[in-house]
């Protein structure tokens, strides 16, 4: 995997306990000194994503975006796939099976 890619693996909720420290999270590897050019949300550990989760999903692809970069998706479980569907979110994130199916598109 590149130095341009930071993969970064939410563990549990993605809630509205759990969000604000996600955003502080993705806003810190955006402003850091080399930003990577690819951040990659493996959400293989989430269990539970609400609307909170997603409209941190949304924050961060924002940040990422205003340095140039890209965010993917990866390993989300069905009731977070479910979620994207619902929203159209599908239309906004690049969504992948795993990372090692992300990584093969690199």
């Amino acid at each position: 995997m590149s130095n341009q890619t930071k993969i970064v693996q939410p563990k549990g909720r993605l809630d509205v306990t759990t969000a604000a420290e996600f955003r502080r999270q993705v806003s810190d590897i955006a402003a850091s000194p080399n930003p990577p050019k690819y951040l990659v949300l493996d959400l293989h550990d989430v269990n539970f994503m609400d609307s909170s989760g997603l409209g941190a999903l949304v924050s961060a692809l924002k940040s990422i975006r205003n340095i140039n970069g890209d965010m993917v998706i990866c390993g989300a479980n069905d009731q977070v796939q479910m979620l994207f569907e619902l929203t159209s979110m599908t239309k906004i994130f690049r969504v992948y099976p795993t990372v090692e199916e992300f990584n093969a598109t690199l």
